[in-house]
Formats: structure tokens, sequence, C-alpha cells
């Protein structure tokens, strides 16, 4: 495994250095396509529409075509949008487990602790399965900011990226709104089938036969020796970068992080409090002046509240 990110999850003032490694891999045979007649490898080129010149990967650019206009975004354009910078996954809120609809999950990753001493991955780890909560977060990857989850798996801590809210599809279909009429006998061979099949979801017990048949096959061509000679892949780089560094004062930290958010909201009920008071006494200038005028002030006060 290599880690693709290295940085910090951040809550508060406490700093909990990680790395970030891909928790999946695809177990599918990796192919490609050759010539049928001699099994050469065929490349692909990108070959330009107006000019028929093959182009290069550097002389490449994105632009968006709405049918009417196109318009060409160069590197510079993209570097110019606010992506965050920072190395924080920054912790927005904790939200109750079963409030995460799967289908808005995405890629898997596992976090590595990268502290020498790490108290503070722990801790966290611990507090989330104590309070039954997931952390919703955002991380920047390859240059984009994602939403993501931040939860318990076994003894890691693991980040799954979300989709957007505006990218969940609404559907409308007509067979779920029927009024076909279902007996409770239909109903109850139907539990008795689901009971029938009821048991613990064991994943390992369950294989891709398609991808092992495939394997079996290309095993029988090469002993046939039906295979030709290829060069050998290249390995991945190793990853080079250094831990980042240790909380100092964990219990400090988290005192100080707690202390700054109850001020916070102490703070905000004395400045709803004032602008009440603020209220009580303008209503009170309106009831006088009233009454100057001979309306009932009862009257007067009723309609304020009801207001």
């Amino acid at each position: 495994m290599r880690a693709i990110w290295t940085g910090s999850i951040a809550f508060g003032l406490v700093n909990v250095p990680v790395k970030l490694y891909s928790a999946t891999e695809s177990h599918d045979v990796n192919m490609h396509q050759v010539h049928e007649k001699d099994g050469g490898r065929i490349r692909n080129q990108h070959r330009c529409q107006e000019c028929g010149k093959v182009v290069e990967s550097d002389d490449m650019v994105k632009a968006y075509d709405d049918g009417e206009n196109r318009v060409i975004l160069t590197k510079d354009d993209f570097e110019a949008l606010p992506a965050d910078e920072n190395d924080d996954l920054e912790v927005l809120q904790f939200v109750p487990n079963d409030q995460i609809d799967p289908i808005m999950l995405e890629k898997s990753y596992f976090l590595e602790p990268t502290s020498k001493t790490p108290k503070s991955y722990l801790l966290l780890r611990q507090t989330l399965e104590d309070t039954d909560r997931t952390a919703i977060v955002t991380i920047t990857l390859r240059t984009r900011t994602r939403l993501a989850t931040l939860r318990v798996c076994g003894k890691v801590l693991m980040i799954q990226t979300l989709r957007w809210a505006d990218e969940i599809r609404d559907v409308d279909f007509k067979g779920v709104d029927s009024q076909a009429k279902i007996s409770k006998k239909e109903l109850d061979m139907s539990a008795k089938l689901v009971e029938s099949y009821s048991e613990d979801f064991t994943p390992e017990e369950f294989n891709d036969d398609y991808q092992e048949e495939l394997r079996k096959l290309i095993d029988a061509k090469i002993d046939k020796g039906e295979s030709l000679d290829l060069e050998k892949a290249f390995g991945d780089e190793e990853e080079d970068e250094e831990p980042g560094g240790d909380v100092i004062d964990l219990m400090e930290a988290l005192q100080k992080s707690v202390d700054s958010s109850r001020s916070s909201k102490k703070g905000s009920a004395s400045s709803k409090k004032g602008s009440s008071t603020s209220g009580a006494k303008k209503s009170s200038g309106k009831s006088g002046a009233k009454k100057s005028s001979g309306k009932s002030s009862s009257s007067n006060s009723g309609k304020k509240k009801t207001g």
C-alpha cells in the first residue's frame, strides 16, 4: 500500500497526524487491446478534428461546450479556483451513524496514525465508538475539495468520500405508487421465504466466478505456449514523506476547544438577550404612545404578542 495523502485531522485545537490509503482495489484481470494478427499493443492517439494532427498530452487543455459556445480552460484557470491548499482534514460536525444514507458513499480510504505517540488517534477512535457518531469532514484530493465521512472501521479510522446532495437523482416511478392489494397470506408466505434465506452476511463466502474462470483460461493458454514475451511493468514509487508532528498536550488542546465552544455559545446567548431587552423597551415606548392616543394598552399589548 502507498499513501496518497498526508496531513492531519483537525477538530477544535486537537490535531491528529495521519496518512491516507485507498481501502479497496479491483481484483479484475488487467487486459489491454492488441492487434490480433501479430499481438502488437494498440496505442491510442489523440487527433485534432480541426488540423488533423496528433496532439500530445502537454498541448491539451479542457473546454466546456454548451452547444453554442465553447469555453477553453487552461491550467492557470484551474489553479486560480478557490481550492483548499492546507493539509488539514477538517471536522465540520459529528452526526448519528444512522443519518448517513449509503447512496451518498463513494470511495473508501484507511487512515494511518503517523505520530510517534498516537494517543490522539486512539482517543478520537474510542470517542466515535462510544458516542455512535460519524464525523463529517472536508478533504482536498487532487486539487478538489470533497465532503466525506470519518468513521471507525475495526481498529482504524476510515474516510469515505460523499456525493453532494444535488448529485442524487430524484425518481418518480409509477409502479411504486400502485394501489395493488397485498393479502395477509401473501405477506406471510413472503416472510417465510425471506426467513428461509436469512443468515449472517459473510462476504468471504462469495467469489467472482467470471474472474476465476478467466484466470484459468489465461493459465491454460500459457501452459500450451500461446503467450508472448512482454516487458515487465514498472513498480510503484516509494513514499518518502515524513510523519507529522506529535500532539504535545492533548488534554490542554481538548480543554481549550471545549472552553472556546462554550464561550461562543454564551456570547450568542448574551446577544440574543440584549436584543430581546431592547425590543421590550421599544414595545413599552410604543404602548405609551398608544395610551395617549386613547387606545387600550391591553388590547395593543395582546396584538403585539400574537404578532
